[in-house]
């Protein structure tokens, strides 16, 4: 119980950092969140929260000077991306990027072949990743609760699977890459409802700073 506790403090803490801090810009809140939190404690916040892309951005925060100027990267990016792919949706949280990609957007119904059409708007993200090239890339498959766990589960990793394997053909380099699936363990949306379930059914790209742009944000933060 005490740990539940504790883990449910922490998620409040940070909500009320992302919520409250509504004047501050997202790199300031950036580096307000990795202060408080800490990887550590970013983890426990994305397993409370059900929510792994949180978890793992978090997670991943640095925070101080350092981070505000990774942050800084990542809005610029993010930008980028959101002008570049307008079939993806794109998110800034703490000091990484989430960009979601509906599986319908990417594969037909039930498969995990990429389509033409997936192809055409993977090869805008790629375009963006490539001129960012001092990030990592966690490529999370999910699907949603129809069907068996343990065939969601293959699927969403074959899924994962066929977009890291794009972006390996697309020059970007294996180092930067993590594949990963979920199948129907992590929800964002009401697998109630047939529209909950069509966003369920979804790619996620967790982008983070890897360690050379961490340690060029900190010499710029020491000067």
């Amino acid at each position: 119980m005490k740990k539940i506790n504790i883990a449910a403090m922490i998620v409040v803490v940070v909500s009320l950092l992302l919520s409250g801090c509504a004047s501050m810009n997202k790199t300031t809140k950036g580096a307000a969140v990795g202060t408080a939190a800490g990887g550590a404690m970013g983890a426990v916040i994305g397993k409370a929260a059900g929510n792994t892309a949180l978890g793992a951005i978090i997670g991943a925060t640095v925070g101080g000077a350092t981070g505000a100027i990774i942050g800084r990267e990542m809005d610029k990016q993010a930008a980028e991306i959101e002008q570049t792919v307008p079939d993806a949706k794109v998110e800034r949280v703490g000091e990484g990027i989430v960009v979601e990609f509906s599986s319908a957007v990417l594969f037909g119904f039930d498969q995990s072949d990429l389509s033409a059409d997936a192809k055409v708007n993977l090869d805008k993200l790629v375009k963006v990743l490539n001129a960012y090239p001092d990030t990592n890339i966690e490529v999370q498959g999910h699907t949603d609760s129809k069907g068996t766990e343990t065939y969601n589960q293959a699927l969403s990793e074959r899924r994962a699977g066929s977009v890291s394997a794009y972006l390996l053909a697309s020059q970007i380099k294996g180092e930067r890459i993590t594949t990963k699936g979920f199948g129907e363990t992590m929800p964002e949306y009401d697998n109630e409802t047939e529209d909950g379930r069509a966003q369920n059914r979804r790619v996620e790209f967790l982008i983070t700073a890897n360690e050379k742009m961490i340690a060029e944000a900190a010499a710029k933060a020491e000067k």
